[in-house]
């Protein structure tokens, strides 16, 4: 069995004196591992960075063995991405989120908005909007989307402003007053294209996704929110103070 195909580093883990297993998010085969034969070596250790861009190529006896992995330097992210505290507990969020997948799974949508959003991470003024995205997608990908598309009580499309915790469908300003403090607030930038956001719209944001991954992906895995997820929170909140 053999495959060959562009691919983003995700992480790796040691094994034996010289080699690591690669974890990787590819396009078409979600994601995979691998392992790399002298992994550790200081030809190899700055190429397998989570972050990088790389072509591998796959190989192994039978389909469900985990098979080794080789691999080309393609475009490499890492040394920028750890410049800033809000890319690098990004990257590992982004990581986190990717392992909530099956492996070798295709997540295609997943994988083109990972590359864009992993060149985009070095600026923390759009960096945490375009992880909140990330996670508005993630949950659609894993089967429990939103509907931000209409007021799931009018059926408008105009001035959508919460989100019913129960459907998980919108719900417009005006159709929400009488139990609007029962509802989840919908930060115009995660539905409408070019919609400007400040730090409460990113925190309502965060609250709006983190809800529905608790509700249907972390409970039900006996776990709770990534620490690191909240890392990422309080270095963007730092960076937007400072600035």
């Amino acid at each position: 069995m053999e495959w060959s195909e562009e691919a983003i580093a995700v992480g790796t883990r040691r094994l034996g004196e010289s080699s690591v297993i690669l974890e990787v998010m590819t396009r078409s085969r979600g994601r995979c591992l691998g392992l790399v034969r002298g992994g550790r070596s200081k030809a190899l250790r700055h190429v397998l960075q989570p972050g990088n861009s790389l072509s591998v190529t796959w190989r192994a006896r039978l389909d469900e063995h985990l098979g080794s992995f080789r691999v080309e330097p393609l475009g490499e992210r890492a040394a920028a991405i750890m410049e800033s505290s809000v890319a690098t507990f990004g990257l590992q969020l982004l990581a986190e989120h990717l392992r909530l997948l099956p492996e070798r799974d295709p997540h295609p949508q997943l994988y083109d908005v990972l590359a864009v959003l992993l060149d985009n991470l070095g600026d923390p003024a759009v960096a945490g909007a375009l992880i909140a995205r990330f996670e508005l997608l993630l949950l659609d990908e894993l089967g429990f989307g939103l509907d931000l598309t209409a007021c799931a009580a009018t059926g408008t499309t105009e001035d959508l402003a919460f989100v019913s915790p129960k459907s998980g469908r919108a719900v417009s300003r005006e159709a929400a007053q009488p139990y609007r403090d029962r509802l989840l607030p919908l930060p115009a930038f995660l539905h409408r294209s070019g919609a400007t956001f400040d730090g409460a719209d990113l925190a309502g944001a965060f609250a709006l996704t983190g809800y529905f991954l608790q509700r249907h992906v972390w409970e039900a895995r006996g776990r709770t929110a990534p620490e690191v997820r909240h890392a990422f929170l309080r270095a963007v909140h730092d960076r937007a103070i400072a600035a």
